[in-house]
């Protein structure tokens, strides 16, 4: 009998999102096609019937955890709102959700140009956001940087403190 079509999308989404929470979590080199499916309790072979390369699957991936990081929001978040969720010490340790903007920020530039075009994509969706949201082009571009810079150099940092003290002064001066 031949499986029926939600079945083939419920298996993609769900290696969809294990590639996503093992990516932002570890990265592209660290992270084996066989430990996806492993986490998404599939065999090997099923990835085949879904993605042509580890690439592939990467680039569909870091949608996949944009997405999920996106629908963790209110409706129609105000600025304050996306900008205190944004720089918390939750998501520098990604409890609640794991942004690839700045998760995979370091990662991206080793890869492939439809990596790159993918994640380009999701940083202008950022700043289009912001600038829904009522910023200017140039304040939602320095906003998007101020943002995902502040959660990068505090996920590299091993000192609390020092974490807490930068995402209050990127959240101060998101606020001006």
């Amino acid at each position: 009998m031949a499986w029926q079509k939600s079945h083939k999308e419920q298996t993609r989404e769900r290696i969809l999102v294990s590639a996503a929470k093992l990516f932002t979590e570890y990265g592209f080199e660290q992270v084996s096609i066989d430990q996806v499916m492993t986490d998404a309790k599939l065999t090997r072979g099923a990835f085949y019937a879904h993605f042509g390369s580890k690439s592939a699957l990467y680039s569909e991936a870091i949608l996949t955890a944009a997405k999920n990081s996106i629908s963790r929001l209110p409706p129609q978040p105000s600025h304050t709102q996306l900008t205190e969720g944004y720089l918390s010490e939750e998501h520098v340790k990604g409890q609640v959700r794991r942004c690839p903007l700045a998760f995979l920020v370091t990662d991206i530039s080793q890869r492939d140009e439809t990596v790159r075009d993918t994640y380009t994509r999701m940083f202008q969706g950022m700043v289009n956001m912001l600038e829904s949201g009522g910023l200017c082009r140039e304040k939602a571009l320095q906003q998007a940087v101020l943002m995902v810079g502040g959660v990068a150099i505090g996920r590299a940092l091993n000192n609390e403190s020092l974490v807490e003290e930068i995402l209050s002064s990127c959240r101060n001066l998101s606020s001006v």
